[in-house]
């Protein structure tokens, strides 16, 4: 199944919230993203309708593994390829920028090539 830009931009999120904070819940998305927080409640009622998440009594939300796995996914991705541009002279607020757009166009088998080819070369972080 495909999953729209927008989820994947919502499960990286919730990723690194959890990374960030060791718990996520609506308004952390919210404050995180910039988004209304009925924007978000909307989202993530989507988001667990299809089962990338569960939310718990206290509002806690955590990934199922089938967002964990796009999330983590998605959060590689972004993550090596803001490196890989920065690496390249690119300046960090648009390598971060441009890397978030590419994370969700780039074929698995590019982005495979691409991880290979800079293999140990990006020494910094």
């Amino acid at each position: 199944m495909k999953i729209h830009e927008s989820a994947e931009n919502y499960l990286e999120s919730i990723l690194i919230l959890q990374k960030q904070n060791g718990y996520v819940r609506s308004v952390d998305i919210a404050n995180s993203l910039g988004f209304s927080k009925p924007s978000v409640s909307v989202a993530m009622k989507q988001l667990k309708e299809n089962r990338y998440i569960t939310v718990n009594g206290r509002g806690r939300i955590t990934l199922t593994e089938a967002g964990m796995k796009i999330a983590s996914r998605m959060y590689e991705r972004h993550t090596l390829l803001t490196r890989i541009l920065i690496k390249l002279g690119v300046d960090e607020e648009t390598a971060r920028a441009d890397a978030c757009r590419i994370e969700h166009v780039i074929s698995e088998t590019t982005f495979e090539k691409i991880k290979k080819a800079f293999e140990g070369r990006l020494d910094f972080e």
